[in-house]
């Protein structure tokens, strides 16, 4: 009784209403062309007619359902009122033809069904009523009510096991129509093979800017840790031999945590707006770079009382300005990461040198004669390694490095970590484009 007449079925018999209401404009265009073409009468007096009208409904409703926004208005529809889980429907207007036309066999035989179970539901209790009331309304039977061979004039009281019939009839169609279309819904409406790879796609890009992100936090964060936990060691060391040294060690903490805090707020902001709404796209916020932060970058770091030198050479236009924007946020990251590594695991002075060189120019292996060759942003530091760590000391697993290689693989580059000639190295080469600029 629960699957005749219960919560679900009562909406699924909704859904068909429903159904019969979106048919009607259809219903009523054909039937005056109906009524016209068999010589202008009124269709809806002529119980073929009527069918006939309804037939030629039937097509108008297939070539409306090919539209993109028919898809997404049945799904709601469906979701709600034929129980069925939303995970197995697709998200979105339909993208493809092949997925049109399954929407717009679903919308078809939505409204063909709705609008038959709406006819038998407007039909049928009327006729039920009179029925069951036959017997103990003698002005009821005057009425020319027959129903085939059985006489309700005849024999009245049969008349109401009729009418129990009808009404028993009508919910069993109801209850049969709404199953069918239940199961058929998520066939009909369920991701095609498009859909699926356009939410794959989605969710891809959704992972790359969340890794960018992670990259982002770890590399700023890190970085502040790093250079403000070796700040204030150097300066408690020197607390009172030293207060010059220890004022400018208070102030470059001070600046580091307020430069990481903004960024932090930034990518946490970022990373909300995503969780609410999806990844939009895959823009960061603001972030430093190689033209605007490195000398900022270089004095936090020399405050923590490890000498470096830099050497910078920013090829033949002198201006770090006139790099690509994304090339110089990638590199400041890099070098970034690869100060923050000196910084904890080696030891004495870092020698950095950042250069932007002709690769392919005149003169050059694979050179194009006068119009130059390509160039590139290399990033060399170098520093003595720090003695062994003690068994089951704290590592950081590599993922800085890895985050750096992962950005110069961004542009097309690499960058190379270890061991050289008895010192540590880190070199990352990133490619600028073709031409001098």
């Amino acid at each position: 009784m629960e699957r005749l007449l219960g919560a679900r079925a009562r909406l699924r018999w909704v859904h068909q209403i429903l159904g019969g209401a979106l048919l009607m404009p259809y219903f009523l265009l054909t039937q005056v062309a109906v009524g016209a073409a068999v010589g202008g009468v009124n269709a809806l007096n002529s119980l073929p007619l009527s069918l006939a009208a309804y037939a030629a409904a039937l097509p108008l409703v297939a070539v409306t359902g090919l539209f993109r926004l028919v898809r997404p208005m049945s799904v709601a529809a469906a979701r709600v009122l034929c129980g069925v889980p939303g995970s197995r429907f697709a998200e979105g207007p339909a993208r493809s033809w092949a997925a049109r036309g399954r929407a717009s066999a679903w919308w078809t035989l939505h409204l063909g069904v709705g609008a038959l179970v709406s006819g038998i539901s407007l039909a049928v209790p009327p006729m039920a009523g009179v029925l069951l009331a036959l017997p103990f309304v003698s002005a009821l039977r005057d009425l020319p009510v027959g129903l085939g061979p059985f006489d309700a004039q005849a024999h009245p009281y049969v008349a109401p096991l009729l009418g129990i019939a009808l009404l028993a009839g009508l919910v069993l169609c109801a209850a049969g129509a709404g199953a069918v279309l239940a199961r058929l819904a998520p066939v009909l409406l369920g991701p095609t093979a498009a859909d699926r790879l356009a939410a794959a796609e989605e969710r891809a890009a959704d992972l790359a800017v969340r890794n960018r992100l992670a990259r982002e936090l770890h590399d700023a964060v890190g970085h502040a840790l790093s250079a403000v936990t070796l700040q204030a060691s150097a300066a408690r060391r020197v607390l009172d031999s030293d207060p010059g040294f220890v004022r400018e060690a208070l102030a470059a903490i001070e600046d580091t945590t307020r430069r990481t805090v903004g960024e932090l707020d930034a990518v946490l902001g970022l990373l909300r707006e995503s969780d609410g709404a999806g990844a939009g796209g895959t823009g960061l916020p603001a972030a430093p770079t190689l033209a605007a932060d490195l000398d900022g970058l270089l004095a936090r770091s020399r405050a923590s009382g490890i000498p470096i030198t830099a050497r910078q050479d920013p090829g033949p236009a002198g201006d770090w300005g006139r790099l690509p924007e994304i090339a110089s946020r990638e590199a400041y990251r890099i070098v970034q990461e690869g100060l923050s590594n000196a910084l904890r695991h080696g030891t004495g002075a870092v020698d950095l040198r950042i250069l932007v060189r002709v690769r392919g120019g005149q003169g050059e292996p694979g050179g194009q004669g006068e119009r130059g060759g390509y160039e590139e942003l290399e990033i060399t530091m170098t520093n003595d390694p720090a003695a062994a760590a003690a068994p089951g000391a704290r590592t950081t697993g590599g993922r800085g490095l890895q985050g750096a290689a992962e950005r110069a693989a961004l542009l097309g580059g690499q960058v190379e970590a270890g061991p050289h000639e008895g010192r540590w190295r880190l070199r990352a080469v990133l490619p600028l484009g073709e031409g001098v600029r």
